[in-house]
């Protein structure tokens, strides 16, 4: 895909700590925070002040989450690897019960070129990779990240190591495949699968492209906080529903709204950011309740969102961080109430969300009959992928 020559020049500065303050070059390759006492997550800065950018200028540009090239990491537009990926549709809910005097839409990022939100992450995780000149990457997954990322790298021509599941659903394991990626299945959950990843990237020199463990993925994500302001005409809805596996999606959103208004583009009001998890795996529930800095270890074994038995996400504390300072919330969802939303919604709305979407419904519901959603509050659901690749997690009856 060819990309705008116009208002093309990335603006970022360099990598930051959040946790210590350390400063990295973005021009050189980095996963975390060397600090030893540290290891944080790192998150690029741009040069961001009031008309820098003009968002008057998007309308023109191509209709992709490139249209933010300023703010997106990658210096040589001709290192972009790209499959045409976000500016995903903002559509409302109407047909469903319990709607009631609230506004509720939802982002559906299964249009996404390897059907998820995913897309966007790995295309500016493998943009920035190539440009850096990395040859082989690697990654464990669930899932989702796995397949796209497979599709990123077999577009810029690096090789691809997938460490996944043995009881992911065969769609995922089969994607890879197709994309060219070795994919290597473990007996075991997401973290087994990350200690067999980081010993055998190690050994052979493979750059890992971790949830949060590199810098961009983080970077594709945030692009939907921007698309939501530009969809609702510069104003944020009221409350923001999001799946929490990893909680890179929430994270990049919030750091969105966040440079979004050093541009001038937004004023300081925010969505309160509401976490939803599988109840196998909710450490973050768990600890958000509980008034504690890092979430626990929780993995009580299969749920049909694969996306969300994530055990406890590597940027805990800064997941937590973005629900308090937005005077949000964090719930968990069972895998019966995930998949009879899955099948409300599909009857209903046509719409065959993810599992992890559905969880999102039936969080909706259960804080509006708590009275935490007010009447006339606008809320947003994202809906991170598409159900297709997820019937063989459910029962369909005949």
């Amino acid at each position: 895909m060819q990309i705008d020559q116009q208002h093309t020049n990335s603006l970022i500065s360099h990598l930051e700590c959040p946790n210590c303050g350390n400063t990295y070059n973005h021009q050189e390759l980095h996963t975390v925070c060397e600090n030893p006492d540290c290891k944080s997550s790192l998150f690029a800065r741009y040069n961001l002040s009031p008309g820098v950018i003009k968002k008057e200028n998007l309308a023109a540009l191509p209709p992709t989450m490139w249209r933010y090239r300023q703010v997106l990491p990658t210096k040589n537009p001709e290192h972009i690897i790209t499959l045409g990926e976000g500016f995903t549709p903002i559509l409302p809910l109407t047909n469903l019960d319990y709607l009631g005097e609230n506004e509720v839409f939802w982002k559906d990022e299964s249009g996404n070129p390897t059907g998820s939100f995913k897309s966007r992450g790995q295309s500016t995780a493998i943009s920035k990779a190539f440009e850096l000149g990395v040859k082989t990457v690697c990654i464990p997954s669930a899932g989702n990240a796995a397949g796209a990322m497979a599709a990123y790298c077999a577009r810029a021509g690096l090789e691809a190591h997938v460490f996944m599941p043995k009881e992911t659903p065969q769609i995922f394991k089969d994607e890879c495949r197709l994309y060219g990626a070795n994919l290597t299945e473990i007996d075991g959950n997401i973290k087994d699968c990350a200690d067999k990843a980081t010993k055998e990237g190690e050994e052979n020199g493979w750059f890992p492209v971790f949830t949060l463990k590199e810098p961009y993925r983080l970077e594709g994500k945030k692009i939907m906080g921007y698309e939501i302001a530009e969809q609702f005409g510069w104003t944020l809805p009221d409350v923001i529903l999001y799946p929490t596996g990893g909680g890179t999606g929430l994270l990049g959103i919030w750091k969105a709204f966040e440079e979004m208004e050093a541009l001038g583009w937004i004023d300081s009001k925010r969505p309160k950011m509401v976490s939803v998890q599988a109840t196998c795996c909710d450490g973050i529930t768990q600890a958000f309740h509980h008034h504690k800095q890092h979430s626990e270890y929780v993995d009580n074994g299969f749920t049909i969102a694969n996306g969300l038995r994530v055990p406890k996400p590597y940027a805990d504390q800064y997941i937590l961080q973005v629900l308090r300072k937005s005077k949000g919330n964090a719930l968990t969802v069972t895998d019966k109430e995930m998949e009879s939303g899955m099948k409300e919604i599909a009857s209903k709305e046509g719409l065959l969300f993810c599992p992890e979407g559905a969880a999102l419904w039936q969080a909706f519901k259960n804080l509006k009959k708590t009275n935490w959603i007010s009447p006339g509050e606008k809320v947003l659901l994202m809906n991170t992928g598409s159900g297709y690749k997820y019937l063989e997690n459910i029962e369909v009856e005949g």
